[in-house]
């Protein structure tokens, strides 16, 4: 692909701050840069994104531990499980509530209050998850789920409560319907952003812009539709990002992959404007702030 403004930006940056882990992390690393923009800690599996993203919408989430629920659906092949992209359910909000409902009283049987926030995004409170390692949810879409199913000391009544779901979902009334109107299941979930919110915790920078058109294409391995976007993405933002630049204003440029993320600024440093997305392989993103 050509990729002129992108080009440009990389060739007048500076080369600045990495951070590298393995493409077995539970944390993307993407997620660990904006978890830092948050003042959330980017520990591994544990970065407390439900915790901030009841703050965010103006509840308060306290000292307790949250998680994210996302109902999903599994996909089951002739040798391994994996798990479908919650986004093609076309999950509606009642749908999303009749079958919150339903399981909520085997949440409630272990001590998980859990609450409705949009179709595919339950908000789940309960000590379980204090220090509760998850993978994020984009590290599962399209792979075997055994793989990053959690495997540690306390998983258990996790673990146990998936196939609790998994058995009331297989009967449920509203999964019928799906399947007769030609869409699947509801048959499963995913626990992701476990944690309690740490002090000093903040929203994102009101100048913070995520351009996240490269991730849809890149799950689905839509490499037509993923080259479009970069070509959108270079085009708009890009040649934003180098306006800026030219007027003197400070850049960083973050790019992140399955391994790792790299930065490169400007040489007067600070943040200008970050672009997210998904470039590379499978899963990546790019990253730009302005603040």
């Amino acid at each position: 692909m050509s990729l002129p403004r992108l080009e440009q930006l990389l060739a007048r940056l500076v080369p600045g701050e990495s951070d590298s882990e393995t493409e077995t992390s539970l944390s993307l690393p993407h997620e660990r840069v904006l978890a830092r923009a948050c003042g959330l800690a980017p520990a591994d599996g544990r970065i407390a994104w439900a915790a901030w993203q009841v703050k965010q919408g103006g509840g308060d989430p306290g000292g307790a531990a949250w998680a994210r629920i996302t109902p999903c659906h599994w996909r089951v092949g002739s040798d391994h499980v994996a798990m479908d992209d919650p986004a093609g359910l076309a999950l509606d909000e009642p749908e999303s509530r009749a079958l919150l409902a339903a399981v909520r009283p085997f949440f409630e049987e272990d001590g998980i209050a859990l609450d409705y926030s949009a179709p595919t995004l339950w908000l789940a409170r309960g000590e379980i998850f204090r220090d509760f390692p998850a993978a994020s949810l984009d590290r599962v879409i399209g792979r075997k789920v055994d793989d990053w199913l959690p495997r540690v000391a306390g998983a258990g009544p996790v673990r146990r409560l998936q196939q609790e779901v998994q058995m009331l979902l297989y009967t449920s009334e509203a999964n019928d319907q799906r399947q007769q109107r030609g869409l699947p299941p509801v048959n499963s979930f995913w626990v992701s952003g476990t944690g309690a919110l740490p002090a000093g915790a903040t929203a994102l920078p009101q100048s913070l812009t995520v351009a996240d058109a490269l991730r849809g294409p890149a799950l689905a391995g839509d490499w037509a539709a993923w080259a479009a976007a970069w070509r959108e993405i270079d085009a708009r933002e890009g040649a934003a990002l180098l306006q800026s630049l030219s007027s003197g204003r400070p850049v960083t440029l973050t790019l992140a992959g399955e391994r790792s993320a790299r930065s490169w600024t400007s040489a007067g440093g600070g943040w200008l404007r970050r672009l997210g997305g998904m470039f590379g392989g499978a899963r990546a993103a790019v990253e730009l702030e302005a603040l």
